[in-house]
Order: C-alpha cells, then structure tokens, then sequence
C-alpha cells in the first residue's frame, strides 16, 4: 500500500498522509518506506523513493533523467529552467538582482516559479528575496535544502570537482 501510495501522489505526501489514507500505523509506514528505499537502492533501480522536509516522493534516479527528454517534453520552458537555475545556485538572491542578470523576463518567470512551488519569496525593502523550496530539491533530486548541498549537486552536474 504505501508503494501504491508513492506511485500514485502527484505531489509528496508524508507518512501522517499516508497513515491517514491507508490505516495502517506510523511505525508499519515508516519501516515500509525504509524498505522501499533499500530495496530500490540494491536493485540500483532508475527510480528511488527521495525524502526531503519529512515528505516522500516516488521519482527517477537523477542520473537517469537524461534519457527522460528522449520520450518526454520539458516540464518548463528553457528559460524558466534557468532562471530557476540562477535563484537556486545563488540563493539567496535580490529578485532586482535576479532582473539585472537575466532582465525583465526573469519578473515573469519568478511568477511561475512560485506558481509551480519551487521558489519562494520574501518582501526585502523594495524587492524580493528568492530561495528555492523542499518541492524544488525534491523535484530534482537533490535530497537536500541546504544551500551548501544544493551549490554542490549543481557542481556535480556540471562535472565540476571539489
């Protein structure tokens, strides 16, 4: 069941959700996701169940994404990718800054950036504080919501070394 669950949210739910829907107790749910885990793990499956925020979510292996784009369209357009990019290794980041680099466009693709939960924003003075969300590291895989987790994984991408 709590496999079932995973595969069947559109967003990530945590274990009191999961307890609630299925009836069965904390400790069943929490040892079924550690199983699940291990179990997609050793099997060095292309998808993984990620935990971030205390909230689950069922997605492929970052290393695989690559080969999603063959079957699959982009979930945003490019240049709301990098936009988010900016924010997400430089957060956080003035949105008056975020305008400078990117330019007037960037006010747009805040928005949808918000829209979509990735990015969140705090009134700084007369503009906006930026910083990504657990949705975001969740979304790509990063396992983490720390800025210093999140500028390495980025690092990692790129084939930068430490």
């Amino acid at each position: 069941m709590v496999e079932a669950a995973l595969f069947a949210a559109t967003e990530s739910i945590r274990v009191s959700d999961i307890v609630a829907r299925t009836g069965l107790d904390e400790a069943s749910v929490r040892y079924a996701l550690k199983d699940l885990r291990m179990e997609y793990d050793m099997r060095d499956s292309a998808i993984m169940i990620s935990e971030a925020g205390g909230e689950y979510r069922m997605m492929l292996r970052p290393d695989c994404k690559k080969f999603t784009g063959l079957f699959t369209r982009p979930e945003m357009p490019a240049g709301v990718m990098r936009t988010l990019s900016t924010i997400a290794y430089n957060q956080p980041v003035k949105q008056s800054k975020l305008v400078e680099v990117r330019g007037p466009r960037a006010y747009e693709d805040v928005h949808t950036l918000i829209d979509m939960g990735f990015v969140a924003a705090k009134v700084s003075g007369q503009t906006k504080e930026l910083t990504t969300t657990a949705k975001f590291s969740e979304q790509f895989g990063i396992g983490s919501t720390k800025k210093a987790d999140i500028r390495k994984w980025f690092d990692e991408q790129m084939g930068k070394k430490e």
